[in-house]
């Protein structure tokens, strides 16, 4: 099988995986097994970056925001992807990557943990919205009432700098 052609199958099978887990909440392989796959793709891509296509997965996030979802709101940031890496050298290259590119990157780095992206936003120190991934650019789901009942989500943040 040629390059071409493996990079096609395997950006397919990606897309198939991408959907079963962000737009049916069905996935049918771990995370591992899915890192795996994507991490094969940029090494593929890495090799060959003339073969990088705009909707390839390593170009776009994983799911589509739904009008049936709920109420869908403007992203005051992007959201974009989460960065898996899974060496120190992979960490090293995008510190450096991000500071080539940004003005004073500020970075935070955790262990990965499964569930749902939110962006809370707060006013006065109070939390007035909570948006969901959604398509990661554009719009997400406000689920502000849902994150009110997550116990971890703070509803108020004390010693507010008011700009």
């Amino acid at each position: 099988m040629d390059i071409k052609t493996d990079l096609k199958n395997l950006r397919k099978e990606i897309r198939y995986h991408n959907n079963r887990y962000y737009n049916e909440d069905a996935p049918e392989i771990s995370d591992y097994e899915y890192d795996q796959l994507i991490l094969r793709l940029k090494t593929i891509e890495k090799k060959y970056p003339e073969l990088i296509t705009k909707d390839s997965p390593t170009q776009k996030v994983g799911g589509i925001a739904k009008r049936t979802a709920g109420i869908l709101v403007k992203h005051d940031v992007p959201m974009l992807s989460l960065q898996d890496v899974f060496s120190q050298t992979e960490v090293a290259e995008f510190v450096q990557t991000m500071q080539e590119t940004l003005d004073d990157p500020e970075f935070v780095v955790e262990e990965k943990i499964d569930g749902l992206s939110l962006a809370l936003r707060y006013e006065n120190g109070k939390l007035v919205r909570a948006v969901t991934r959604g398509d990661g650019v554009l719009q997400g789901e406000d689920v502000t009432e849902n994150a009110k009942a997550i116990k971890d989500v703070k509803k108020e943040i004390k010693d507010v700098t008011v700009f």
